[in-house]
């Protein structure tokens, strides 16, 4: 089919369903996808306005793996999310398997006794948020992990960050924690990356990171100082720490956004983040010059499995009365998970 015959053929399963369909479209998504969507956002964002669309029985995210775990975990038992792909997953969220992290807190808590609270991004599977949900912990987004970590510090002494060590890093640095007081588990040999005293350590990160953020280095900084000295840099903090300290600014997705939208005409701004949604920000504010920080960047490639043909063949099946890709947590993990969740939302 044509783009015009898929892009008509989406309209019409749209129409036909009315409100018992809610497209959900994360701002990494591409845009012959994006533009299908009924509520655009972050992950958790997206997840909870599902949760309010109570008249909505298929909710159809076009985001990645754990996204539509979490919003299975906020919406009700009548409500059926669907994922267009399922091999649009997250290289972070998969950094952090169960058993590995199982084995990692046995480890732990022989090292340092019962002085952890683990914490992890949302951006991780529901088994990683029901183990911190089980252990006192609560999930964290890159909008409010200071607060979630100034939370933490008052249950215990030491945290346990899961699964983005940049995120972890950069928001207890921002604390006050020195880089000293920071040490990696590394999952694949099961060993603290530290040379200081145990005692010293109080922030403890999983060796994980996101792919796409990583590629943004202090070098394309230096470059475009020397280049584009009036050029503003903005970045996300899953960038590497020498990265968002050389920027000028650093915020989520969310804060990337407001930041541009509410920013002078004519203002110039690299952005350290994915790439569909910094192209978008520059076609929607042709007044401002927005390009990407790395300019041999390539979009989210997970992120971009969920293409107009699988969104389209979603569609088809369901007007078939066929889930395709039905995302459902486990019930194990439904309770602790969303207490993880929880914890989050009555704090930040």
């Amino acid at each position: 089919m044509t783009r015009v015959e898929l892009e008509e053929r989406i309209r019409q399963h749209k129409e036909r369903l009315g409100k018992k369909l809610l497209m959900l479209g994360h701002h990494y998504q591409r845009d012959e996808v994006f533009q299908f969507a009924d509520q655009t956002g972050d992950s958790l964002q997206l997840a909870q306005m599902a949760a309010k669309e109570k008249e909505a029985q298929f909710i159809v995210f076009c985001g990645v793996h754990f996204m539509a775990e979490t919003a299975d975990l906020l919406t009700s038992e009548e409500q059926t999310v669907l994922l267009p792909d399922l091999r649009a997953g997250c290289s972070m969220a998969d950094m952090a398997d169960i058993h590995q992290t199982e084995r990692a807190w046995e480890r732990l808590q022989l090292m340092f006794g019962d002085t952890i609270l683990p914490l992890t991004y949302v951006n991780s599977t529901a088994a990683i948020k029901a183990f911190c949900g089980r252990n006192g912990g609560a999930t964290v987004t890159s909008s409010n992990a200071k607060k979630m970590l100034e939370w933490a510090f008052t249950q215990k002494e030491r945290l346990l960050f899961l699964p983005d060590q940049h995120l972890g890093r950069n928001t207890a640095y921002e604390l006050g924690i020195p880089l000293e007081a920071m040490a990696v588990w590394n999952p694949e040999t099961e060993r603290l990356e530290t040379d200081q005293p145990l005692e010293n350590i109080r922030v403890i990160l999983w060796k994980g990171h996101c792919s796409v953020h990583e590629k943004f280095t202090v070098k394309h900084i230096e470059h475009l100082r020397k280049n584009e000295p009036d050029m503003s840099i903005i970045v996300h903090p899953e960038c590497t720490h020498d990265v968002v300290i050389h920027a000028d600014d650093a915020g989520s997705t969310h804060y990337i956004i407001k930041t541009i939208e509410s920013a002078d005409s004519g203002t110039k701004w690299a952005v350290g983040t994915e790439m569909n949604l910094v192209n978008r920000l520059a076609n929607e504010h042709p007044d401002k010059e927005i390009v990407s920080l790395n300019p041999t960047m390539c979009p989210c490639l997970t992120m971009n499995r969920i293409d107009i043909e699988h969104l389209c063949w979603s569609l088809d099946q369901l007007a078939e009365g066929i889930f395709q890709h039905p995302i459902k947590v486990e019930d194990k993990d439904r309770g602790p998970a969303l207490l993880a969740l929880q914890r989050m939302l009555d704090r930040a």
